[in-house]
């Protein structure tokens, strides 16, 4: 099995939202979130997915649903374990493997792990919900932390391919809603977004940094696309 032990210890900073979490509701619809206030919103993949609905609709129908059944059900599985175990490794846990003994998941952590031992700072929220009365909208972060001395927004993502900056600008979208949340819930303004990708079979990987100004008008034109198109 591949040598995998912790290295770093991180340093975490709770910061107070106000709520402990949020509850949410899935729909065909897609996923919503209720604020403490008792308003639902949609959530930000669920906005960024209804636009994105008829190409993977194409896609399901050229490669067949038990094809597009298989694929999607191993990207998930992919997709969870790396974003549970790696979780488990920023929260300090010994055992953050938990018995994970895939080795295509060992080499994605791994990969994984090697930025944030080298780059990831104090951490301030970890797999927590976020929502914006300003744009109607909610999700849950992955990590906001110092990321290269920077408050930032990371998100992390698996892959089968490398991919480009073209390719994952939803990714930014989405991490620029996650910076708008948490300034509205705390005042803090968020300047950097990282999306931490690490990809099948590669031991290197891809981080991509952006500042969330450059990302502000993309967000709000598509939030407010999403809106215009499914009326509250």
């Amino acid at each position: 099995m591949m040598n995998l032990t912790r290295t770093k210890t991180f340093e975490h900073q709770a910061v107070d939202l106000g709520y402990e979490d949020l509850d949410t509701e899935t729909k065909k619809s897609g996923r919503s979130y209720l604020t403490p206030e008792g308003i639902s919103y949609p959530s930000i993949t669920t906005i960024l997915g209804y636009f994105t609905k008829a190409s993977i609709i194409q896609w399901r129908n050229r490669v067949g649903e038990e094809e597009a059944n298989r694929v999607t059900r191993l990207a998930c599985a992919r997709g969870n374990a790396v974003h549970y175990t790696v979780e488990r490794y920023i929260n300090n846990e010994e055992d953050f493997l938990q018995g994970e003994t895939m080795p295509h998941i060992l080499q994605l952590v791994k990969a994984a792990k090697g930025v944030l031992d080298e780059r990831l700072g104090k951490v301030i929220l970890q797999e927590c919900p976020l929502y914006s009365d300003q744009l109607q909208a909610a999700g849950r972060v992955d990590l906001i932390g110092e990321f290269d001395d920077t408050l930032s927004i990371v998100d992390f993502k698996t892959s089968k391919r490398v991919k480009s900056l073209e390719d994952i600008e939803d990714y930014f979208i989405q991490a620029c809603t996650y910076a708008v949340m948490f300034e509205e819930r705390t005042g803090t303004p968020i300047d950097q977004l990282v999306i931490l990708m690490v990809v099948d079979g590669s031991s290197e990987p891809l981080v991509f940094k952006q500042k969330t100004d450059d990302w502000l008008e993309k967000m709000v034109n598509k939030i407010t696309s999403y809106h215009a198109q499914n009326p509250r």
